[in-house]
């Protein structure tokens, strides 16, 4: 057993510290911490709990609450610690959590960042990959925890025409999971297809934030436009609606990907912070 690691010096002795998180999500359900279930935040908390004791508050924020068997290599959040806790662990602590978490969750870095870093609020875009084999044997066996099986041939051009259609801020109420008082308002920045080098069909999807099951909606939409049985237009002519469509097939969690989280520099983490709050407001 690893044994707690420090304590407050005193009000205010508190760092504010970056994590760069990856997952496997299959036997996760999701990010956020929930009773009698395993998630991300709960196997991190827990180890980082064995570290610096569970009476001390860490904070925990993440960019992007995943949901269950959706993955990522590209997950951030941030806590803070003591510093005392904090001076005592710095050169060891990501070879100290390996230790303690389970081998289908890694933090990957941990950085030391102004107190005015939000993990959530600073981020100016969440970038997502969405995988899909149309080979006729489905995805490689390796491949198959993070990649879907579509059993119709799949036409890059028009993923890419449906694609293009979707770009911009839009109301995406019909790609969405509505919540009481928050908007469906997002800004797509980028919404892109490719073949990968294993052949298997990549779908790249960027904006300032996402709602619920929102990309796995859009690649539905578009998967349907891809294999012949929808026109290009048909995923666009949807935003046009005020709720969720029951015509929208969301695409199963385990081809979803968290890739990247991109933030400002230093001197724009507040500023962007605020921004953010004020848009999802």
């Amino acid at each position: 057993m690893v044994e707690a690691v420090g304590s407050p010096s005193g009000p205010g002795d508190v760092v504010r510290l970056r994590l760069d998180v990856s997952y496997d999500g299959t036997d996760f359900s999701g990010w956020a911490a929930q009773p009698d279930r395993r998630t991300v935040a709960g196997v991190l908390s827990e180890a980082l709990g064995r570290l610096v004791g569970p009476s001390i508050p860490l904070g925990l924020t993440v960019a992007g609450r995943t949901d269950a068997g959706v993955h990522a290599t590209g997950q951030v959040c941030h806590i803070d610690l003591p510093a005392a806790a904090y001076v005592a662990l710095e050169a060891s602590l990501v070879r100290r959590l390996a230790a303690l978490m389970p081998p289908d969750a890694r933090v990957r870095a941990v950085t030391r960042v102004p107190a005015t870093f939000d993990a959530r609020f600073s981020a100016t875009f969440r970038r997502y990959e969405y995988r899909v084999s149309d080979a006729p044997w489905g995805p490689e066996p390796l491949r198959r925890h993070d990649t879907l099986g579509w059993v119709r041939p799949l036409d890059l051009d028009r993923l890419r025409a449906a694609a293009a259609g979707l770009i911009g801020v839009h109301d995406f109420a019909a790609y969405c999971k509505r919540k009481e008082h928050a908007t469906t308002v997002r800004a797509i920045t980028r919404l892109d297809w490719r073949r990968a080098a294993d052949g298997v069909a990549v779908a790249t999807v960027e904006a300032d934030a996402f709602c619920q099951a929102m990309v796995r909606g859009l690649v539905g939409a578009m998967l349907t436009v891809g294999d012949g049985r929808r026109d290009p237009d048909w995923p666009a002519g949807l935003l046009s609606l005020r709720e969720r469509s029951s015509e929208v097939t969301v695409a199963p969690a385990h081809g979803l990907t968290l890739v990247a989280v991109g933030y400002p520099a230093e001197s724009q983490y507040a500023q962007r912070a605020d921004t953010t709050r004020r848009l999802r407001a």
